[in-house]
């Protein structure tokens, strides 16, 4: 358990979203991919913010009311998202998990986004750890 790491339990190639892109486009991915929320990525691929559903249901409600035009990713998203590396313990990421609201952090490695993880899955990982712990003792 101890030397899991965020790789092991990763999404390798996560949705993702560039900055630009409009909102409509952003909750058609989120709806396809059933994911809560993704990272924002500029052209290189770096993570520049997080766009969750959250974000999408209030600028679409705020928008279909005041009847607005074209949203962008950029106008609703996080931008101070917080990352992982793959080489950081799940043990670790469990702990800023408690501290943290993100249910998903996006995965970095050298400035590039290369996975994601969520909650459930370092939840899976510590219940299996505690259910094999209890067979032993």
């Amino acid at each position: 358990m101890k030397h899991k790491l965020v790789k092991d339990i990763m999404i390798s190639n996560p949705p993702s979203v560039t900055l630009g892109t409009e909102l409509n486009f952003v909750v058609d991915k989120l709806l396809e991919n059933q994911v809560l929320g993704m990272p924002v990525v500029d052209q290189e691929q770096r993570v520049v913010g997080f766009v969750s559903e959250q974000n999408c249901i209030r600028s679409l409600l705020l928008s279909s009311y005041h009847r607005e035009g074209s949203t962008f990713v950029e106008e609703v998203m996080f931008d101070q998202p917080l990352t992982v590396s793959p080489n950081d313990s799940i043990v670790d990421l469990a702990k800023r998990m408690t501290e943290n609201k993100p249910k998903i952090y996006p995965v970095v490695e050298n400035g590039k986004l290369v996975g994601l993880v969520h909650r459930s899955a370092v939840m899976q990982v510590l219940r299996d750890a505690q259910q094999v712990f209890a067979n032993v003792a």
